[in-house]
């Protein structure tokens, strides 16, 4: 007799990338969360391994150079401030290397000159690299960002120069040799040049943007000629109200939002809210509704007037049809909203009181966010006038 045994489901591995919000670059992190371990054990490997010839450090730079970041679109943070630890050890250093100078310490003995010449290596390695993060890693930092990169690589500039100055002053011998005064030089070049590393990626980003611009300008041209015409006479010859002009009519709107609003996300204003609005209004109702937009309109998507304004959009094509209209008009003291339509109208008095849409979800609305609302129909159709003074206080 025999028997069978499901084999046990096996759970996979996390992907190995790095957080966006780490301590410096969140190498042990991810990795300690693809092994399945501790971060204080890979961290504690690192350490072990750092000792051993260095090798954890040159594995720790691996992992950092080829694991990439988790999926988002924020930029990486860091909560170590790496740069100003870097330049507090990198100010001992030049501290140490003024007391040298000054008393003459380690004249005639090699051990001494030695351990000096250790100093300003140091001193001049580890103001150079906090420069180098400052400029190249910390600029690009949401919580810390281009000022801080600015204090952190003056600061660097300084101390290297001044150590750089030290070691000209001094009689020649000891740790005084050419080799150890190039370091702090070099340090300064890399530091000053680092700078450009940022001009050249932001040409290099300005000179893809360009081209991306005339590549959807050749495109939009092309299309426009083809596709865009093409929309517009299945929506002349189908009928406003018809499925096929309503389905040609989003079509037509989503490859206008592609072509001509770029990489830019939407803003979240009224005319913009109101046009989206209006193009899922059209794939649900026998609607062709048009949303022009006049003068300068800071009034947000959140407010109230957009909420009345989508109500007597709603309202317009679930009880007219056809062709609606939307006007926005803003100006410096107010935003006026007018939704007109062709509809049999209706009298204001005459809807049952349990039918709170106009009454309450339009002029209500505008009269709790401090504006007004009114509407005006008749037999040849129906207007609705949103009024909303800028700054104005809410009514109670």
């Amino acid at each position: 007799m025999s028997t069978s045994t499901a084999p046990a489901s096996v759970r996979p591995r996390p992907p190995l990338v790095r957080d966006r919000e780490c301590a410096v670059a969140g190498v042990s992190t991810g990795l300690a969360r693809h092994l399945g371990a501790r971060v204080w054990m890979v961290r504690a490997l690192f350490v072990v391994l750092a000792l051993c010839g260095g090798s954890g450090v040159m594995l720790y730079a691996w992992c950092w150079v080829f694991t990439p970041w988790a999926e988002g679109e924020e930029a990486p943070t860091r909560r170590m401030p790496v740069a100003w630890t870097l330049l507090v050890g990198a100010a001992i250093g030049a501290i140490a290397v003024l007391s040298w100078s000054v008393g003459r310490y380690g004249e005639g003995d090699p051990g001494a000159s030695h351990a000096a010449a250790v100093v300003v290596g140091a001193t001049s390695v580890l103001a150079t690299a906090a420069g180098l993060w400052a400029t190249l890693i910390d600029r690009s930092d949401t919580a810390r960002g281009p000022r801080h990169a600015m204090i952190v690589r003056v600061l660097a500039l300084m101390v290297l120069a001044g150590v750089f100055g030290l070691l000209l002053v001094m009689r020649p011998g000891a740790a005084s040799t050419v080799a150890l005064v190039l370091l702090p030089l070099a340090g300064l070049l890399a530091v000053l040049s680092s700078t450009f590393v940022h001009r050249w990626r932001e040409l290099a980003g300005e000179r893809v943007r360009r081209i991306r611009e005339e590549q959807r300008s050749e495109m939009a041209a092309h299309l426009h000629d083809s596709v865009l015409q093409t929309l517009a006479l299945i929506q002349n010859r189908a009928g406003a109200s018809s499925e096929a002009a309503r389905l040609a009519r989003a079509q037509e709107r989503e490859l206008r939002a592609w072509l001509y609003d770029g990489d830019a996300p939407a803003d979240g204003d009224l005319p913009t809210d109101l046009r989206d609005y209006a193009g899922a209004l059209e794939l649900d109702y026998p609607v062709r509704i048009d949303v022009v937009s006049a003068g300068l309109s800071t009034e947000r998507a959140s407010g109230g007037l957009a909420a009345a304004a989508r109500e007597a959009m709603l309202n317009a094509a679930r009880h007219a049809g056809g062709e609606i209209s939307v006007y926005i008009e803003g100006s410096a003291a107010c935003v006026d909203v007018f939704i007109r339509d062709r509809g049999p109208g209706f009298t204001l008095d005459e809807v049952p009181s349990d039918r709170l849409g106009v009454r309450e979800s339009i002029v209500g609305r505008m009269r709790r966010s401090g504006g007004s609302g009114s509407v005006r129909s008749d037999e040849n159709g129906t207007e609705v006038h949103l009024h909303l003074p800028t700054g104005g206080e809410p009514r109670v």
